[in-house]
């Protein structure tokens, strides 16, 4: 195995992981923003107001993006084992 296609394995993991991650990430941001933008509004300074929202928020992400966030990741780990061979070898 050489050092090239080490760092391009690494490489398209990285990828993988940002794709799969992406969408959860911005809707969580875009729901803190909401939230921060309602407390400076009407001064409500509750600590617990921005975890909830984004928690309820996170988790319709997960129904809504989860199957498509598995396939690609399934489909980078079946890549990777059918290749192991010819990685290997």
């Amino acid at each position: 195995m050489s050092g090239e296609l080490v760092i391009a394995i690494a490489e398209r993991a990285i990828w993988v992981i940002l794709l799969a991650s992406g969408p959860l990430l911005i809707v969580a941001l875009v729901t803190g923003l909401i939230v921060s933008i309602f407390q400076a509004t009407t001064q409500i300074q509750e600590q617990t107001l921005a975890f909830v929202p984004k928690i309820i928020a996170v988790l319709v992400g997960i129904i809504f993006f989860g199957p498509w966030m598995l396939s690609r990741v399934t489909a980078f780990a079946s890549d990777i084992f059918e290749n192991l061979v010819r990685y290997i070898g």
